[in-house]
């Protein structure tokens, strides 16, 4: 075995590591760090990983991830194979993986998905408190959604996450009549409804959208006081909060682009880039992709394009959630010390804040410290990401996270909820009946 002592880490993260409350990243960006003696790693012999995560929305996603992989494996002289899944395939392939004993080392899935294998993960607590403790601390969500519930054991490092506020055409709400995105729902609705008039309409994901759909309809159900579980767990759904929500979707939905019930994650991004939409709710990809474009008219609308929070309801908060990429290392691999060594290298500043910063924010960073990250004021539009991971709700709010929460979440319980009554397949009654159903067949079982 090869011997990756606390000096090494510290040179595979970046050997720029000063005092207590020191600064890494010279003039890219400006990271405090803490002093902290990093995890005594014994890297296997002859190991090889390999790493299956979500395909790229921004190509800097992609490209930067290879590159650090690359660097990590310059440094240990250990290869590693990165495969990239499209993104409603991933449950999927981690899901057989899990069944079989057989697949990549490191998985990097979705938000819930490492609480549905709890039993079959590698414990990787000695890399969240060292970086934790070297990086500022982790958000809220970060713990939540990486430790198993109910203790301080991690079973997962979550990566960053997407956030989800509404992202428009100024130009074209302003021609309806609103200087900017409502922050209640009465008049959200108005402006979706002028700009539906206006032949600028709005479009929200009620297909299996991994990402934009969950977002839509969460927030939708969070925003009205409504919850799938209260906080022991108990199935809630089938509420007059969760009827109101209802009611409120059906319509906003009439004032759509017509085939939304069948959108997947690009679908809105093609849509809002094709001039055909004015208003949806997405990360930071859209305007990645307006401001990047090679066609120069594109490129010209990026100013045109900003983000807003999503309006507030009753409940009198922002009840946004975040669609977070969580890595997972499974017990079937024979190389545990080279995957705890891999994530832990991903994380420090030197790749970390580039992968953040190429990306222009698009995976909002989990841990405190990257709040100083320079992509933050690169661009006020951008900087409308940064708290995504310290101000977002959990999928599975307001109840514990574990196997259940996670297939609601994966079985697009409360998507569907919404996708029914919009379709006109079911009432709000019928619907919220129905959703509380599905729900208590996974909440039963945990």
């Amino acid at each position: 075995m090869t011997h990756f002592s606390r000096r090494e880490t510290l040179k595979l993260g970046g050997a720029a590591m000063l005092a207590s409350g020191g600064l890494i990243g010279g003039a890219r960006a400006a990271i405090p760090v803490a002093d902290v003696a990093a995890p005594d790693f014994k890297l296997e012999k002859g190991a090889t990983l390999r790493v299956l995560r979500p395909a790229k929305f921004v190509p800097a996603d992609e490209t930067l991830f290879n590159e650090n992989t690359k660097a990590f494996t310059a440094k240990t002289g250990i290869p590693v194979r990165v495969d990239y899944q499209a993104w409603e395939d991933l449950r999927p392939q981690t899901a057989v993986s899990a069944n079989t004993g057989v697949g990549a080392d490191v998985v990097i899935g979705w938000a819930d998905d490492p609480h549905l294998y709890s039993d079959k993960l590698l414990e990787l607590s000695d890399v969240a408190e060292y970086l934790g403790k070297k990086y500022g601390g982790w958000y809220p969500l970060s713990e939540r959604i990486g430790k198993k519930f109910g203790t301080n054991n991690w079973i997962a490092i979550p990566l960053g996450g997407s956030g989800g506020p509404a992202v428009y055409r100024e130009s074209w709400v302003k021609e309806a009549g609103f200087d900017g995105i409502p922050k209640e729902l009465d008049g959200f609705l108005k402006l979706c409804q002028q700009l539906q008039k206006n032949k600028h309409p709005a479009g929200f994901a009620l297909g299996h959208a991994v990402g934009d759909a969950n977002s839509y309809a969460h927030w939708l159900l969070w925003s009205h006081g409504g919850s799938v579980v209260d906080e022991g767990g108990k199935v809630t759904m089938n509420s007059k909060e969760t009827v109101a929500a209802l009611k409120y979707a059906k319509a906003l939905y009439e004032t759509f682009i017509p085939g939304t019930q069948s959108w997947q994650d690009p679908s809105n991004n093609k849509a809002m880039l094709a001039g055909e939409i004015g208003l949806t709710q997405n990360g930071v990809s859209v305007y990645y992709a307006f401001k990047n474009s090679q066609d120069p008219k594109i490129a010209a609308l990026a100013a045109d394009v900003t983000h807003a929070p999503m309006p507030i309801g009753p409940v009198g908060r922002g009840t946004e959630t975040a669609l977070v990429v969580n890595s997972m290392v499974f017990k079937y691999t024979k190389f545990p010390n080279a995957a705890k060594a891999y994530l832990t290298f991903l994380m420090e500043a030197e790749q970390y804040d580039k992968w953040l910063t190429g990306s222009a924010g698009y995976w909002a960073h989990p841990l405190a410290a990257y709040e100083k990250s320079a992509v933050w004021a690169s661009d006020p539009k951008i900087a409308a990401y940064r708290d995504t991971m310290k101000n977002s709700l959990w999928y599975g709010y307001k109840g514990p996270i574990g196997d259940a929460s996670a297939a609601v979440v994966a079985d697009y319980v409360t998507v569907d909820m919404f996708a029914s009554v919009c379709s006109g397949a079911e009432t709000p009654e019928s619907a919220a009946a129905e959703g509380a159903r599905r729900a208590a067949r996974y909440y039963k079982k945990g």
